[in-house]
């Protein structure tokens, strides 16, 4: 029922928001003798936020159609690689003949969709062949479907590595971390050849008792079965994924907003003033940040149980007791992979030492393949977005991959040559 209430308050709405639009659009005419006044522009500026905040928002565009390489701009253009039933494989290919390292970005199942990694990607596109994990919205995949839950994500995480080949990077943000290192730890212990060159873990929970947040909090003190209740809806008609058990973006959304209330309901304020004053250039910022903020997605009911049960209550992973199908996850098989985990100072999310805890847990990886940054002054999003993450640890990140990457290539050519010395003798 909790769905169907939603989608009725939604509906409730469209009356109000017609409204508010009509008004908003006299407002705006020249010719209304009122337009100018101070009145007027309140009561605009007010339709305006109260639209924004209460219309549905749709998957958000990329809308990286260009990068710069060596100072020249440089076209990209958005290629869908592989496509499964939860997700698409998507690179941006750039025009240029450089051979970058191929860098596969997993982006978080948590709500949002991969474009949230926007920044992330334009920030890696200039020194990297980039490709992201595009999840899809489980509200428009069909019950017929297969379900998806946390063995699944490893074996997609697993599938597109095979599909990039070897010596392909990986960059996992936030939730992803856990998945993503089981499949790399279950490769390293295959001695698969496509097991990747790196792993970059940012702001991921891989041991959730390490300086635990409100997040880690909620999910220990409340048993699988609350969750079951209190957060678990039913997808409604007409949707295509309708009768599907779903852990619902919305409930997310509210989750996150509900953390930093105060600071949301002052940047909404700051929007307001700025349309008030006609400093477009900021409202437009603005507009974008909640564009992509408020645009969300449903999760599969079976992989955000066991997430919160594998990760938050059990601690599988750091305990030694986690499984995908039928392996058992060994992180001290993974020696061939350098290892780098990114922190950040503030983040509410992920607290300090979460992320780190992987440096841990491969105890057979030799320790100038691990790497760490703490990011001072940084909150959740600041690890992958924005200012610091473009002057501080992008070019960390960036250097850690260059350097094991040309490491790769120098094993590759050394047995190149071994291999031709043999055939000669």
């Amino acid at each position: 029922m909790l769905y169907w209430m939603h989608e009725l308050q939604h509906l409730a709405l469209a009356p109000t928001r017609l409204a508010a639009d009509m008004m908003s659009q006299a407002l705006r005419n020249p010719f209304n003798p009122f337009t100018h006044t101070p009145l007027a522009k309140n009561l605009v500026s007010a339709a305006s936020v109260f639209e924004q905040v209460t219309r549905r928002h749709k998957k958000p565009e990329w809308g990286l159609s260009s990068t710069v390489i060596d100072g020249v701009e440089v076209p990209v253009t958005e290629e869908v690689t592989v496509t499964r039933t939860w997700a698409r494989l998507i690179h941006f290919r750039r025009e240029t003949k450089r051979n970058d390292p191929k860098l596969l970005i997993v982006a978080p199942m948590s709500g949002h969709y991969a474009t949230l990694l926007r920044g992330t990607v334009a920030t890696m596109l200039p020194d990297h062949d980039v490709y992201v994990t595009d999840w899809k919205d489980a509200r428009q995949i069909p019950m017929a479907a297969d379900q998806f839950n946390m063995s699944d994500f490893a074996d997609y995480v697993i599938d597109f590595l095979h599909a990039l080949g070897p010596n392909t990077h990986v960059l996992a943000v936030c939730q992803p971390a856990v998945p993503v290192f089981a499949a790399v730890s279950i490769m390293s212990m295959w001695r698969d050849s496509c097991a990747p060159a790196t792993l970059t873990l940012i702001g991921g929970p891989i041991d959730t008792r390490e300086n635990p947040t409100a997040v880690n909090r909620l999910a220990e003190e409340h048993p699988i079965s609350w969750f079951e209740e209190n957060v678990i809806a039913t997808v409604p008609p007409p949707y295509p994924g309708m009768f599907r058990k779903v852990y619902p973006g919305f409930i997310q959304l509210t989750n996150f907003v509900s953390m930093n209330l105060d600071k949301h309901m002052a940047s909404l304020g700051n929007l307001f003033d700025h349309l008030v004053q006609g400093d477009e250039e900021a409202a437009s910022e603005k507009r974008d940040f909640y564009n992509e903020y408020l645009a969300v997605m449903d999760l599969p009911a079976e992989f955000y149980l066991q997430t919160v049960a594998t990760v938050f209550q059990r601690h599988a992973l750091p305990k030694g007791e986690m499984m995908v199908r039928a392996h058992a996850v060994e992180p001290h098989h993974l020696t061939g992979t350098a290892v780098m985990c990114v922190e950040g100072e503030l983040d509410d999310i992920c607290g300090v030492g979460q992320t780190k805890a992987a440096l841990k847990l491969t105890t057979d990886l030799d320790s100038d393949r691990k790497a760490y940054y703490l990011q001072k002054g940084a909150g959740h999003y600041g690890v992958f977005n924005g200012g610091k993450f473009r002057r501080e640890i992008a070019p960390r990140i960036k250097a850690f991959i260059r350097d094991h990457d040309q490491q790769m290539g120098a094993k590759r050519r050394k047995l190149v040559a071994v291999s031709g010395s043999r055939k000669a003798a």
